[in-house]
């Protein structure tokens, strides 16, 4: 995966940015935290979470399934690969 490895750094930035947030939950819930704090905190792991999805998802659709040069078969399974990821993502 080409895109990812161009993004490497700001992934990884991302990915310790949850990382962070779910220590954070973890702390919050530890000190019996009020609810809304939690729910709060949750929302923003999920947002977080998201939009790390989102980014690997373009990066992979532009270099996969944009790209020129591709056969149709290859296409095909880079289609089936990204249907796959966003039905186990989704559920």
């Amino acid at each position: 995966m080409a895109h990812t490895i161009q993004s490497k750094k700001k992934l990884i930035a991302r990915v310790r940015r949850i990382r962070g947030q779910a220590d954070a939950l973890e702390r919050a819930l530890d000190q019996e935290t009020e609810c809304g704090a939690i729910l709060q905190q949750i929302a923003a792991i999920r947002g977080a979470v998201n939009g790390l999805m989102a980014e690997v998802l373009e990066g992979h659709i532009r270099e996969h399934l944009g790209a020129e040069g591709v056969s149709a078969e290859q296409r095909g399974e880079d289609v089936e690969q990204v249907v796959g990821a966003l039905r186990s993502y989704l559920k």
